[in-house]
């Protein structure tokens, strides 16, 4: 067979020159020495590009021969893992390699003197308990449950990124951390490794140092940042010693002023997506590289900017995609479940290693913690332990990686944070405007959450003591309707509202694409364009949308107007007849004023008015005058050039 995922799995730490890809078929056990399976190395033991499909499975082993290149003899052998849910134990040979728990994160173990003449018999075991509420599992199916297992997914478990060997010299480079000056120009590179130390960043700039001094800043001429419309990056190459590492980040900076996000000082409206890395043959394995980055070719045709990848540390294949095609990424440990000392040990553990793993990736601006109060029993204002968790893993992230904004715990119950964020999920266009006025634009921060069928809460912005008054807000989740129409028409509403207030610095919108049972995507779960009611996702997340004032009556008909009213307008006015008026808004975050035209059409009948939006800045309404008729008032704004920027509709019904 050929080798699945054959492309080299670290590209933010690179010795790809040489190395030994160890994916394909694999003997697989399900009891100790009985090895009568094969399954296919990376993918998860519960789904079919395994080739195994084996549920609620809490051990098994791994096995196959393992041959080191004649030409690394001399050098050390390192067998590398790219993540293993949950725990791991390694032999080579019959003797231990290395243990390692948590079902995220990389780790590696040098087997050079394990190996019999450059050759061995590699097995692995691999522990995935059933039982996950107290171990950082995301949106994996615990048994027992989860409390939030309503949303919750068939498991990923065993080996389900790369598995490879490559060589090293016995004194080598173990951490290469790359961060843009302040000033944008240069690169602060902080290395652990052996002196002489030689930095190279290709057609850029050479530097030598005799004696490494554990962190320089490499200055850059004519410095070109990265940005999501030029995503450049600079290449590093550092040869500490023999041994060689290329790794890569790009120049930006990432702050908050006023009420937005800014990239290299430009205001940016967060208009993002919830991704949550699942595939329908792979679990959380991607079936391709080139999968990965299809999911975020498909999140920018959607018009998102941003993707929030909820609760998983996803491939680094996938943050690469995102580095080169300029998408902002939010990043977020994986959830436990329930509340205790180990469980919230284990989440720092994950969050400290996502900083540590991820942070030369430009794509990241946001890092986040927890995800609402989940691990922390839904109680974080009754419980001054779980206030200290979410401070504490606040503090973690913060210590580690200071140049990044932080939500410490997404939803609602805030104790320590940089973004105030909130969830609202609304079946009625209505009372969601009327909550998210309320949210963004007066200090009630309280609002009702659905937690189960028939259990709804009041939750707060805020944990008791604190104050988000200053903090810049932003909504963390949304969305609404059970078939594809309704999501379509939930979306185009919905966003529009949020769109409305300039306080509100984004969204998170739910979701990219359908997953098992959860049926909320902008795609299918293979990721095919659903028809959304006439919708077009990309209209709806635009830099430029057109904001109607009305509260829409339901899908197919936004406006009810009387019955006895003829089924296309009038050529003219009628005197005789009332005029219905729809006032529209234009919402405009480009970087310049848009002067343009605003543009109405409902059957044969039609009209323009000019436009002159602000960036940032909501317009008065704009009056769209019509003789009484019912159909489809579509409604368009052109740039001064005549292209379209922006697009929206209104249904008129009689019913």
């Amino acid at each position: 067979m050929n080798t699945p995922r054959p492309e080299y799995p670290r590209p933010h730490f690179d010795r790809s020159d040489r190395w030994l890809n160890l994916n394909g078929e694999w003997e697989f056990a399900r009891t100790p020495d009985t090895f009568d399976e094969t399954i296919v190395v990376p993918f998860p033991w519960e789904h079919p590009d395994s080739g195994v499909v084996a549920h609620w499975l809490p051990t098994a082993w791994y096995r196959r021969r393992i041959e080191r290149p004649a030409e690394w003899a001399g050098e050390r052998t390192i067998l590398h893992f790219g993540a293993v849910h949950h725990q791991a134990t390694v032999w080579v040979n019959g003797a231990l390699a290395v243990e390692h728990v948590g079902g995220y994160l990389p780790f590696e173990a040098d087997i050079t003197e394990l190996l019999d003449g450059g050759a061995g018999e590699l097995v692995v075991r691999v522990d995935a308990p059933t039982d996950k509420r107290f171990i950082p599992h995301g949106k994996q199916r615990s048994m027992p449950r989860d409390d939030y297992d309503g949303c919750a997914f068939t498991p990923s478990s065993g080996i389900w990124q790369s598995v490879w060997l490559e060589p090293r010299p016995a004194s080598y480079i173990s951490r290469l951390d790359l961060r843009p000056t302040a000033a944008l120009d240069g690169i602060e590179i902080t290395l652990t490794g052996p002196s002489p130390v030689r930095i190279e960043i290709p057609g850029v700039v050479v530097r030598e140092y005799a004696e490494w001094p554990g962190a320089v800043t490499v200055p850059i001429a004519e410095p070109r940042l990265w940005s999501p419309d030029d995503p450049q990056l600079y290449d590093v190459v550092v040869t500490a010693g023999e041994d060689v590492v290329r790794g890569y980040t790009g120049l930006r900076k990432v702050e908050w002023h006023g009420n937005n996000l800014t990239v290299n000082g430009v205001p940016t409206y967060v208009r993002g997506v919830l991704d949550q890395g699942f595939w329908p043959s792979g679990g959380h394995a991607a079936p391709t590289d080139e999968a990965l980055r299809r999911d975020l070719e498909l999140a920018r045709a959607a018009g998102f900017n941003l993707v929030r990848k909820h609760i998983k540390l996803e491939d680094p294949r996938w943050l690469y995609w995102a580095d080169r095609l300029g998408m902002l990424v939010w990043a977020e440990p994986p959830s436990t479940g329930r509340f205790s000392a180990p469980a919230v040990a284990a989440f720092e553990e994950a969050a400290a290693g996502m900083v540590a793993r991820d942070g030369n990736h430009p794509s990241i601006v946001i890092w986040g913690g927890y995800n609402e109060e989940w691990g922390l029993d839904w109680d974080v204002p009754g419980d001054v332990a779980k206030q200290d968790a979410v401070r504490r893993v606040y503090r973690i992230i913060r210590d580690a990686d200071p140049s990044r904004p932080i939500v410490d715990n997404s939803g609602w119950a805030h104790v320590e944070t940089d973004l105030v964020d909130w969830h609202y999920y609304d079946e009625s266009a209505a009372s969601w405007a009327a909550v998210v006025d309320r949210l963004v634009n007066t200090p009630d921060g309280s609002f009702p959450v659905r937690l189960g069928p028939d259990f709804v809460v009041d939750k707060a912005i805020a944990a008791p003591g604190f104050d988000a008054a200053d903090k810049i807000q932003l909504n963390g989740e949304y969305g609404a309707g059970s078939t594809s129409v309704e999501r379509g028409w939930h979306l185009r509403w919905q966003t529009q509202e949020l769109r409305r207030h300039p306080r509100n610095a984004g969204y998170i919108y739910t979701e990219l694409y359908d997953i098992e049972h959860e049926t909320v995507g902008i795609y299918t779960y293979d990721r095919r364009t659903k028809d959304l009611g006439g919708v077009v996702p990309s209209d709806v997340h635009a830099e430029t949308v057109l904001i109607v004032d009305l509260a829409p009556a339901a899908p197919g008909s936004d406006l009810v107007v009387p019955a006895q009213i003829p089924a296309e307008p009038a050529a003219a006015p009628s005197a005789d007849q009332p005029v219905i008026v729809v006032p529209v808004r234009v919402s405009h975050h480009g970087r310049d004023p848009l002067l343009g035209t605003l543009h109405w059409s409902l059957g044969d009948v039609g009209g323009s008015v000019p436009v002159d939006a602000k960036p940032f800045v909501v317009t008065d309404p704009i009056d769209i005058v019509l003789d009484p008729a019912i159909g489809r008032l579509l409604l368009w704004a052109t740039d001064a050039s005549g292209a379209v920027v922006a697009r929206t509709a209104v249904d008129i019904s009689n019913n």
